[in-house]
């Protein structure tokens, strides 16, 4: 731990024991029988007759010790709102006690959030962060419905809301407003405070009837500006009077196929519009082909691997034309999980052609065979997907069709480019990069970052790193592209590194910087739908137009296929209930996997993103070349990283690098889902010799490192005692 973090934290202990020296000083010296009613109404000629001999120190004595029980949530601030009202009537009683008990409370706020804001995010962060994202967008309604209504009590707010994130201007401006109603009756009560009983008779039933109408309302003024803004957006449309379907969905990728299908199972009527081939980039041009494309150029390492297996030697004769058709053999054997006859069978009406939004509540269809039919149906899923970014790099535009390489056109490829450019270090362009150079390529990587995969923690990258350049790849990190060239009778990319210039010649340039979400040719602009580099949605996946949900690559966050078929649940249940019912997605536990060799995969948060969010974690590592099965199969490689709460066993994320890295990591994403902790994956059999075994072991890491050395003492004790 740094110094200045120690430094914090014995300033919060101090300050910690301060505040409960304080506290335990007014319970001791019992002082809390000056702020009881009886006290008050002993005193009140007193009080009054102070505050006429001096009103200003009077206010001013008032209201500091008003801002101080209510900063250090005493009990006492509803006797004192009284006296507020008995000295100093109901305009300025109520004046001072409004602006005294919103200053307290939000110094009590403050106080809660330096002392255990920090500590609270760090350890329930994930559980919290719908929490946090309602507080962000809501918080203002919350808190004001909160003060407008006295079920809780006031300072378990302050220090309730002082562990979120909610602003602090916010909750104080929001204090100052809504606890005035509160404040107003207290302080008229305190008026007449001679002839109240007990505090229990100050809210009758009927004040408190009205306070919880007026805590209710600004639930009610929200819907009722949500009402507001959907009857604005649909000022210029006609609703139908009866929809064609409940449901219609815009893309035949991972998202839409999900959407139709669950729509379909409910027994919703549900058309999903498609304008090239059901699967979209995953099946077609995405996961697929890219892994059936892998496994080929892994058998090939393996072979050129043979010495490792006690082979003398094996070579391998093979056509990269005939991998390129294996590649398309294996689209076609997985094409019928995402045909049209499936989904037909299923329930589900397929539209192939090309869909564009004309209304709210309408799709035109333009079938391939020139047909143009419109449907009206009550809600829409845009699943429309992404495509490869292709930057703005002079010089591209002259490159011809098999020089020019995305993800989405390489696998038109039958003829092996001699030598290969692939621009981007992310996860399409390293899994393409070590692909092609295990097919024979000679493959030069460029990256403008200062490594590659560098979402990953620098180990990582420089692990992989390693494997492409013992595998012959050129790696070229801190490399900007500048434009593409003809030097003499080649191209080359143009690349800028440390101020200087310099050419690498190719016969083909992958691009692989991205992809960039599909917003235009379906409607979106003309209807006025919200987009930025996606489609704009909230935590439902519900666009500016209440009835139009987005899911997939074009909606976000993640541009994974697996993101894709999670989000589609949500968006197809909340399209079809919505307003009865609507559930906000949870991205809490999201694995992915780089495909590459040593193969990289990783769930929750890794030491990168941990260090650059401030949270508190410990680091525990287990070396996969301990791995009898590792060791067996020549892979004997890679590590695994989980990344736990400080002294317990809570898993914030975990990296697995090495041999089948993904699968493993399967058990972590459900220990992670479910709460479960490394004590039980320790206490859990794996099947020996496995690679999976290498999970136990790093919880058996963590558990050594955190045995209780102490115990252990007295227990050698015991054992010494027990041999005489």
């Amino acid at each position: 731990m740094s110094k200045d973090k120690q430094g914090q934290r014995w300033r919060r202990w101090l300050v910690a024991m301060a505040l409960a020296a304080l506290v335990a000083a007014y319970i001791g010296l019992d002082l809390g029988r000056y702020l009881s009613l009886d006290a008050i109404q002993a005193s009140q000629a007193e009080l009054q007759a102070w505050r006429e001999a001096r009103p200003v120190l009077a206010g001013l004595i008032y209201f500091g010790a008003y801002v101080v029980v209510t900063a250090l949530s005493l009990p006492g601030a509803a006797v004192m709102t009284l006296a507020g009202g008995a000295m100093f009537g109901l305009g300025w009683g109520t004046l001072i006690v409004s602006f005294a008990s919103s200053i307290g409370a939000t110094l009590a706020f403050l106080a809660s959030r330096w002392l255990l804001g920090g500590w609270v995010q760090a350890r329930f962060g994930d559980r919290l962060a719908t929490l946090n994202a309602g507080i962000a967008r809501d918080g203002g309604f919350y808190l004001f419905t909160l003060r407008l209504v006295p079920v809780l009590p006031f300072f378990v707010i302050n220090l309730a809301m002082g562990v979120t994130t909610l602003r602090t201007w916010t909750f104080y401006w929001v204090s100052q407003i809504g606890m005035f109603a509160g404040t107003l009756v207290y302080v008229n009560a305190g008026t007449q405070l001679g002839q109240i009983q007990s505090l229990s008779g100050i809210v009758s039933p009927g004040v408190l009837g009205s306070l919880v109408l007026l805590g209710v309302f600004p639930l009610i003024a929200r819907k009722l500006i949500d009402l507001f803004k959907a009857r604005k957006v649909y000022a210029r449309f006609k609703q139908p009077a009866r929809f064609d379907r409940n449901l219609v969905v815009i893309g035949g990728g991972s998202a839409g196929l999900v959407t139709a299908y669950i729509a379909a199972a409910i027994k919703a009527r549900v058309t999903l519009v498609e304008q090239h081939a059901l699967g979209g980039d995953c099946l077609n041009t995405g996961c697929v082909p890219s892994k059936a494309l892998i496994r080929s150029a892994k058998f090939l390492s393996h072979v050129r691997r043979a010495p490792e297996f006690g082979m003398r030697s094996a070579s391998a004769d093979f056509d990269f034309g005939e991998v390129m058709e294996r590649v398309q053999r294996v689209v076609q054997a997985i094409e019928p999980h995402d045909s049209v006859e499936r989904y037909t069978g299923l329930g589900v009406d397929v539209a192939q052609g090309r869909a564009r939004i004309v209304s709210p509540w309408a799709v035109e269809i333009t079938h391939h065979d020139g047909r143009v039919e419109t449907l009206t149906t009550r809600a829409i899923v845009i699943a429309a997907g992404a495509r490869p970014f292709v930057p703005p790099i002079p010089g591209l535009d002259r490159l011809g069709p098999t020089e020019l390489l995305t993800s989405d056109n390489v696998w038109q490829l039958r003829q092996r480019p001699a030598r290969l450019v692939v621009l981007g270090g992310g996860p399409i362009g390293s899994e393409l990069t070590q692909a092609f150079a295990r097919l024979g390529s000679q493959v030069t990587q460029v990256e403008m970052a200062a490594r590659i995969l560098g979402r990953e923690d620098e180990d990582v990258s420089a692990l992989v790193t390693a494997r492409f350049r013992a595998e012959g790849i050129t790696v070229l990190t801190g490399h900007k592209a500048l434009r593409v060239a003809v030097e003499g009778s080649q191209k080359v990319l143009v690349v800028e590194v440390e101020g200087q210039e310099r050419s690498i010649p190719f016969d083909a340039l992958l691009v692989a910087v991205g992809r960039v979400a599909n917003l235009k040719g379906y409607g979106l602009e003309e209807l006025g739908v919200t987009t930025g580099r996606t489609v704009e949605v909230n935590g439902y996946l519900q666009t500016n137009i209440p009835n139009i949900f987005a899911a997939g690559d074009v909606a976000g966050p993640y541009q994974f296929t697996h993101v894709a078929a999670h989000q589609a649940w949500y968006a197809a249940v909340n399209a079809l209930f919505d307003p009865f019912k609507k559930f906000s997605a949870d991205y809490r536990v999201i694995p992915w996997a780089t495909f590459v060799e040593p193969e990289v995969a990783r769930v929750g948060l890794n030491e990168l993103e941990a260090k650059e969010k401030g949270i508190p974690h410990e680091v525990t590592v287990y070396g996969i070349d301990d791995l009898d099965r590792a060791i067996a199969d020549s892979e004997a490689h890679g590590f695994v990283k989980v990344l736990t709460v400080p002294g317990k066993d809570k898993i914030l994320g975990v990296t697995l690098v090495g041999e089948h890295a993904a699968d493993l990591l399967a058990e972590y994403v459900l220990a992670m889902k479910h709460g479960i902790g490394l004590n039980k994956i320790l206490g859990t059999i794996h099947t020996y010799p496995t690679l999976a075994e290498a999970n136990k072991y790093a919880a058996g890491t963590w558990k050594r490192a955190h045995a209780p050395q102490a115990l252990l003492a007295w227990v050698a004790r015991f054992h010494a005692w027990r041999r005489g």
